[in-house]
């Protein structure tokens, strides 16, 4: 095998989308994938800037909180879905308060544990693609 094969064939490092209003909870949600091995791919606290980074298509997953600063984002969740990223939905509703354009995506009620929110993105990413693998 070539080197260049054994490199496409390696892991690498799942690249998560923040979508998420609140700056200290957005900050710490950083902190816990950079500790957990991943990247962040972008922060986005409103709308616009999460459409207009899900179009930039430099994310292989996304944290998204429904609710940003009053707004739906249900626009948001549709983008990836189209896009077919995959995406956890991390809120203070419960599963039965979300919009339709969460609905089947996997649901984590805020405030949640951090090990719980990196198992949640762990088990929406295909599986060998990505490191950090599952270490479950």
């Amino acid at each position: 095998m070539s080197p260049h094969a054994a490199t496409l064939n390696k892991p690498r490092e799942a690249r998560v989308l923040i979508i998420e209003d609140e700056p200290m909870l957005a900050y710490a949600l950083e902190e816990i994938l950079i500790e957990a091995g991943f990247k962040t791919a972008g922060v986005a606290g409103r709308l616009e800037t999460a459409l207009a980074l899900i179009a930039i298509g430099d994310c292989d997953v996304a944290i998204v909180d429904a609710n940003l600063a009053g707004v739906s984002a249900g626009p948001a969740a549709s983008a990836l879905a189209a896009r077919g990223i995959p995406y956890i939905v991390v809120s203070g509703y419960s599963p039965e308060q979300q919009q339709g354009a969460f609905s089947g995506a996997l649901f984590i009620q805020k405030p949640c544990r951090p090990n719980e929110l990196i198992r949640a993105l762990r088990s929406v990413l295909p599986a060998n693609e990505f490191w950090p693998a599952d270490a479950s």
